[in-house]
């Protein structure tokens, strides 16, 4: 019983800790939405170079990178544990070089490109995005996707690499759902759905 308090108390004194340093990493961030939750002590992030959106909770483990270019986050997008989004590559062009002795001055422009994620996203677990992905509104990336390319509004999308499983619904409801949602000006157009493939 005496063992049960102490790790409650110990729980408690851990919780509040976490909640404190996530108050004041907040403002490491380019950007920091309104009721943003992130795990600081549990997380790596490139704070200067990412932006976020309101109501945004990252899970446990995230490991957001980018040293060069840019990561933007959406308005309630939701990040299973252990998600990792990495915006450029390490070169390995020059002849005579080792991997290791490369510096950042020995990029080149297509090493890195911004990831962009809109609004309303949902990343699965262990999910991996990489350089140059934008994923659009509604889209759900599955467990353990490794995406290399943009995802559609409302697709879902799944494997290494991710590709497209289906749409979260069909194009008559994706059109009632933005109608419910969003005014005229800011609803995604049938025609760049139907772009995509759904029907």
């Amino acid at each position: 019983m005496l063992i049960k308090i102490l790790a409650k108390s110990i729980l408690f004194f851990f919780n509040g800790y976490e909640s404190l340093m996530m108050r004041i990493f907040k403002s490491l961030f380019k950007k920091c939405g309104k009721n943003v939750y992130f795990s600081p002590t549990k997380s790596l992030f490139s704070y200067e170079n990412i932006s976020i959106g309101d109501n945004v909770y990252i899970g446990p483990g995230a490991v957001f990178l980018s040293s060069v270019s840019y990561i933007k986050i959406g308005d309630k997008t939701f990040f299973g544990p252990n998600t990792t989004i990495v915006t450029g590559n390490h070169s390995n062009y020059i002849i005579g070089k080792l991997m290791a002795d490369y510096q950042l001055k020995d990029k080149l422009p297509t090493d890195d490109a911004p990831v962009i994620i809109s609004n309303d996203v949902w990343i699965g677990t262990g999910a991996i995005i990489l350089k140059g992905v934008t994923i659009d509104r509604g889209a759900i990336i599955a467990a353990g996707a490794v995406v290399t390319k943009d995802v559609p509004p409302y697709a879902i999308v799944s494997g290494v690499p991710a590709r497209l499983i289906k749409f979260r619904w069909k194009l008559s409801e994706i059109i009632q759902h933005e109608e419910m949602l969003y005014n005229k000006e800011n609803r995604i157009n049938e025609e760049l759905l139907i772009k995509y493939g759904c029907l």
